[in-house]
């Protein structure tokens, strides 16, 4: 068991206004290759639907430690210390990464962020890009917190 470090956001990197559900998720993470990853645990905590729902994947508690139950398969190398949050989207339609968040998805992110941010002052929050060689979340994290104002204490430079 590890200390909550780090809040990674990502994208489900599929076409903007495509709906995404928590049974595509599960779908896409763990059934056997070629169709899914294979993976035995999905790569995310939450979602964020299009209409700003949050939708559970990984039951969590709220104590500043990450359970052998709650790990997810976000960002290899920080998942045992790591909640991960995803929003439906991050594509264009020819799959080139772009920020599709929804305006009830920004306001949901936003609540999100500071709601971990205030549950655990000592979090650092960043975008799967800064974790991995990748477009995800198709927008810049770091520069977005700071548009919010997240305290630069929160904010993950790496």
């Amino acid at each position: 068991m590890k200390r909550l470090r780090y809040l990674i956001i990502h994208c489900t990197a599929t076409p903007e206004g495509m709906s995404v559900d928590a049974d595509m998720i599960r779908r896409w993470h763990l059934s056997p290759p070629p169709s899914g990853r294979g993976w035995r645990r999905v790569g995310y905590s939450d979602m964020i639907l299009l209409d700003g729902r949050v939708v559970n994947l990984v039951e969590y508690d709220d104590n500043d430690y990450v359970e052998p139950w709650e790990i997810t398969n976000g960002a290899a190398g920080v998942n045992d210390a790591s909640r991960h949050v995803v929003y439906a989207g991050g594509c264009q339609s020819d799959m080139r990464p772009k920020d599709t968040r929804t305006a009830a998805q920004r306001a949901t992110m936003i609540r999100y962020v500071f709601d971990c941010v205030r549950k655990h002052p000592d979090i650092l929050v960043a975008g799967h890009n800064q974790f991995a060689a990748k477009a995800c979340p198709s927008f810049n994290v770091p520069e977005w917190l700071r548009s919010i104002h997240i305290p630069e204490r929160n904010r993950y430079c790496g």
